[in-house]
């Protein structure tokens, strides 16, 4: 039986590949920064809400696999990193993009109570 150290220093890669892939199969079932530009006019505030929130529950699971797994924390840490400034860019870059457009949303709020 291996003992705490050593289960802990593989746990971290296996937490963060299991947290991983829950987070990026709920996220590509919700939203993207395609809809985000798309329907900036009527939801970009919300939007990039829960992008803010997801950064900080993202930054919770990294911090929490480098503790877990200090054999690679740099790695863990520096993919981390990377990924967030990286998708936190793309969804600014949407919530411009969509704000400065003149294209319609594919969103319609009539009938379902919003007097737009």
């Amino acid at each position: 039986m291996a003992d705490a150290a050593t289960m802990r220093a593989g746990g971290g890669v296996a937490f963060l590949v299991s947290a991983g892939i829950m987070y990026e199969i709920i996220a590509a079932a919700c939203s993207s920064p395609q809809t985000t530009e798309i329907n900036a006019a009527a939801r970009a505030d919300t939007l990039m809400k829960w992008v803010h929130l997801g950064i900080g529950q993202g930054a919770v699971f990294i911090a929490i696999a480098a503790w877990l797994d200090p054999a690679h924390r740099a790695q863990i840490i520096g993919g981390g990193v990377l990924a967030g400034v990286l998708m936190y860019a793309q969804y600014t870059h949407a919530k411009a993009a969509g704000l400065a457009s003149t294209a319609p949303g594919t969103e319609n709020y009539l009938g379902w109570g919003n007097p737009t």
